[in-house]
């Protein structure tokens, strides 16, 4: 849980500045489009104060604003003239009768023009006719001349701030946030990377640590058996000749047994740590079973088994030929020591150009099911008393699984319905 919000929180330290980036482009656009919109609005007003001025200059003259209007040329279309007093009543209107409108004199952009000389207002609403216009207000020597634009298609094209260097920013933007966001993956891929390599590196110690444990407890055993043998031979020369022999025998099972772990430690060190080593060379398996089945008669009674070779079809396959036999011979002494079955059956599954999948079973009494996902892992046993008694290491399922896995297959075992254990893997050909 506390990984996941670790997780969280570090993904949204790398999105911050991505986040700020764009909220940095979205002020920056927004100032850029008030900024954009006010400069069109002073051009457009500008446009307008002209005309405000040649019209106050002909009413300067004496001139009525009737005769001052006729045959003017307005530069930008249709536009609407307004005459006010300095007190903003209206004198004059081109498109409204000047005594049904109010006082304009609180009007923004006539306000304006009382207090500046000039103002305008880029759109309201007219109270007279309902459109919407452009006002532009002038101060004269008696008169405020306003004149308004209605707001059209064309007027708001025209007040329309410029997008095209908006788009180029936000593209900018965008190829900078896709870049950014490689790196984040190509960053957070190495840190991941990083991290599976060194909870690996931690699991190695932590197993190297079990493993170192679980040695020192099994070399106890056999070590303490010769010292209490050998010392009982010292201590007591008055042993009879057959009592002699019963302990030295005891002394040299305990001698096997210290000689088979080390050889299986030294099979499954080996395998970890020297696969580039351990050379390969084509093997023709029916072959080797049939060796391994030709070994087994030789066994002595009580520890024999029939074995069945079930392969219908000839499995050749690039392999190292210890660890391959190895397989086999400890699935079989497994079953010779714990099963109580009478028969082991070998059956080839499936035989492709790429890998062959094997069934190893036997027809004794199997395991209880929870131990099952632990019958691979090293010194474990599910009978302790009676394993020691068999001379095993607890490490031959072990070795079988690192043999599998270092010719690139896979292994898993279950008990069978009838009875006995079933073992299925596959090895790579190559």
């Amino acid at each position: 849980m506390a990984s996941a919000s670790k997780k969280r929180l570090t993904t949204l330290f790398y999105l911050l500045p991505i986040a700020l980036l764009w909220t940095l482009v979205g002020v920056f656009i927004h100032s850029q489009y008030q900024t954009d919109k006010a400069h069109k609005a002073m051009e457009l007003d500008a446009q307008l104060q002209v005309v405000n001025q040649v019209l106050l200059s002909d009413l300067d003259d004496g001139k009525p604003i009737g005769e001052a209007l006729h045959g003017f040329a307005l530069p930008l279309g249709e536009i609407r003239i307004t005459l006010l007093s300095k007190h903003g009543k209206v004198l004059f209107d081109n498109m409204a009768d000047a005594n049904t409108m109010e006082n304009h004199a609180y009007r923004g952009e006539v306000a304006q023009a009382l207090r500046y000389g000039r103002g305008h207002t880029i759109s309201r609403l007219s109270a007279t006719n309902h459109i919407q216009y452009f006002y532009s207000a002038t101060r004269g020597k008696d008169y405020v001349l306003r004149s308004a634009l209605p707001y059209s298609v064309s007027l708001q094209e025209t007040l329309a701030a410029n997008s095209q260097n908006w788009w180029f920013v936000i593209g900018l933007t965008l190829i900078i946030t896709i870049i950014f966001l490689l790196l984040l993956r190509t960053v957070k891929q190495r840190n991941l990377h990083h991290q599976r390599v060194l909870e690996q590196e931690q699991e190695k110690v932590r197993l190297k640590r079990q493993l170192t444990n679980n040695i020192n407890h099994e070399l106890k055993t056999p070590v303490a058996s010769i010292q209490i043998c050998l010392e009982t031979l010292i201590n007591t020369p008055q042993l009879s000749q057959a009592q002699q022999t019963k302990i030295i025998d005891r002394c040299y099972q305990s001698c096997q047994r210290l000689r088979n772990l080390l050889r299986d430690l030294s099979i499954i060190t080996r395998v970890e740590e020297g696969k580039q080593q351990m050379n390969k060379e084509p093997i023709y398996l029916n072959a080797l079973l049939d060796d391994l089945k030709a070994e087994l008669a030789l066994y002595p009674s009580d520890k024999r088994l029939d074995l069945n070779i079930l392969f219908p079809t000839e499995v050749h396959i690039l392999a190292n030929p210890s660890l391959l036999i190895s397989i086999f011979r400890n699935l079989t002494e497994n079953a010779i020591a714990y099963s109580e079955g009478t028969a082991i059956t070998i059956a080839l599954l499936e035989n492709t150009a790429e890998e062959c999948t094997i069934a190893f079973e036997d027809n004794g009494n199997g395991v209880p099911p929870h131990h099952l996902p632990h019958l691979f892992d090293r010194f474990y046993r599910v009978d302790k008393g009676r394993s020691r008694q068999t001379g095993g290491t607890g490490l031959g399922l072990a070795i079988v699984k690192h043999a599998v896995r270092f010719h690139g297959g896979n292994i898993s075992v279950a008990n069978k319905a009838e009875g006995g254990l079933r073992f299925v893997f596959s090895l790579k050909k190559k």
